[in-house]
């Protein structure tokens, strides 16, 4: 069925427009409509369901429904997704094809992967209508976002735009880059080469719009105010990781650009983007977040989540409803001063956590964490890693094979891109260590994949001191 973006993006404006009443109504028979999909066209679902009332129909009550968990749904992926001709088997061996980047898979559906930050490994799809509600609210995003004069100011630039991401190994931005080919004003950068020479291709494109990883934000910064990094964007969009808040103020200052931020993650492109204030503002017309404790049940506003259940109303080939996404929240309890009628939050997300190796010459290097794990998440049999930096100039891999595969390979696969990636940098020297002990939970129950040796204790105990964005590599 072919959904226009259009059409949709018109709705989201007069959803929006029509304020908390408007955004409700909407959210709601979406919600009558996505769980009758469910119970009818998912054999999970329907097993899930089963207990409950068989005429159940709208409008559904969501805190009666079970929550559903990511290790669950992959085990049951082919009685999870709606469309029969959908296997595991078919959609694993799809994204472990360096080739096949960029396609659609089964020709219709866009398809990402999960690193696996709670333990458990992820492949993800979005139907027709779920990648059109994506363009729709990427559109509402940056009507929201950009002023008149930032529209000037782009064009100005030429409208070129540098997407800045891991894109020599990391699926989904290799799926992003792919599909930017051909376009002259939007280009794709690596992370992965050194920093001196990204500086020198952004110095060269001129980019008016530049959306880097957090962290890599961060990096380019300090590059601007030395002097060094001389572009002039006027947006700056971060994504995949959170960084303390004076950060942002920081990077707006050094490149002299409106910079902006959103939450969101494979299971739900769309969740939400952020607003001058810091806040991150929810598509509730697409998307219901719930701050719930530790047995599930709501927080106030105001109050910190232990996590929240994720429900996606837009994709229906594979339905998300109470997904316990793993992220602590706090929602604003009073209405934003940005006036935006969505729910408001503050999210604990990935610390942008970077780690600082000497050269030989005892010249610092910084690295960012995303270009060393994404570099890792495409190794054959590999379900889990970590990397501790135990020393300035060592590093131990804390690895989980997956079941079935060869320990040795999976090491040698390991140890040769870290190594090749090192060089490249400059730092050959660097030790890389195979650890005896597996990857370690931090007290939230996630698996940081790169632990820096300034702080060893917090491979223990989460970061409170940073706002969560999109987590597209989680």
């Amino acid at each position: 069925m072919k959904v226009s973006t259009l059409r949709l993006l018109a709705d989201a404006r007069r959803a929006k427009a029509g304020g908390e009443r408007a955004m409700a109504a909407r959210q709601q028979a979406r919600l009558d409509e996505l769980v009758a999909w469910a119970r009818t066209r998912s054999p999970y679902y329907r097993h899930l369901y089963q207990d409950l009332p068989a005429g159940m129909a709208g409008p559904i009550d969501l805190t009666r429904l079970p929550v559903t968990r990511k290790s669950e749904l992959m085990s049951a992926f082919d009685d999870w997704v709606t469309d029969p001709a959908v296997t595991f088997t078919a959609a694993r061996a799809f994204a472990d094809d360096p080739a096949r980047i960029g396609e659609p898979f089964a020709g219709r559906y866009t398809l990402s992967t999960t690193s696996g930050t709670t333990g458990t490994h992820g492949i993800f799809l979005q139907d027709a209508r779920a990648a059109a509600v994506t363009g729709a609210m990427m559109a509402r995003m940056l009507l929201t976002w950009l002023k008149a004069a930032d529209v000037a100011r782009i064009a100005r630039g030429g409208g070129r735009m540098a997407l800045v991401a891991p894109v020599g190994g990391h699926f989904a931005s290799t799926v992003t880059a792919a599909r930017l080919r051909g376009r002259s004003r939007i280009a794709s950068f690596s992370v992965q080469q050194p920093l001196d020479e990204l500086v020198a291709e952004l110095n060269a494109f001129r980019p008016a719009v530049l959306a880097p990883y957090a962290s890599i934000g961060a990096l380019l910064a300090g590059e601007a105010e030395a002097g060094r990094l001389r572009i002039n964007p006027a947006l700056v969009v971060l994504s995949a990781e959170g960084l303390p808040l004076p950060e942002y103020a920081r990077i707006a200052a050094a490149l002299n650009a409106k910079v902006r931020t959103s939450y969101a993650c494979n299971e739900c492109p769309f969740l939400s983007y952020g607003c001058e204030h810091g806040w991150m503002h929810l598509n509730a017309d697409w998307a219901i977040l719930e701050p719930v404790d530790e047995q599930y049940r709501p927080v106030p506003p105001g109050r910190p989540s232990h996590t929240v259940l994720l429900t996606n109303l837009a994709n229906h080939v594979q339905p998300i409803l109470r997904y316990d996404l793993g992220d602590a929240v706090q929602v604003r309890p009073d209405r934003c001063p940005c006036g935006n009628p969505g729910p408001a939050v503050r999210v604990q997300g990935r610390p942008a956590d970077l780690l600082t190796i000497p050269r030989p010459d005892g010249e610092p290097v910084t690295l960012a964490p995303l270009p060393l794990a994404t570099l890792l998440e495409s190794v054959p049999g590999l379900e889990l890693f970590q990397i501790v930096q135990s020393a300035p100039t060592a590093l131990r891999i804390r690895l989980h094979p997956a079941p079935g595969a060869d320990p040795d390979t999976v090491w040698h696969q390991i140890q040769t891109r870290l190594s090749e990636l090192l060089a490249r940098h400059g730092l050959g020297h660097v030790s890389i260590e195979h650890a005896s002990e597996p990857p370690q939970q931090n007290a939230g129950g996630k698996y940081r994949a790169v632990i820096p040796v300034t702080t060893p204790s917090s491979a223990d105990s989460p970061s409170t001191s940073v706002t969560a964005v999109q987590r597209s590599a989680r």
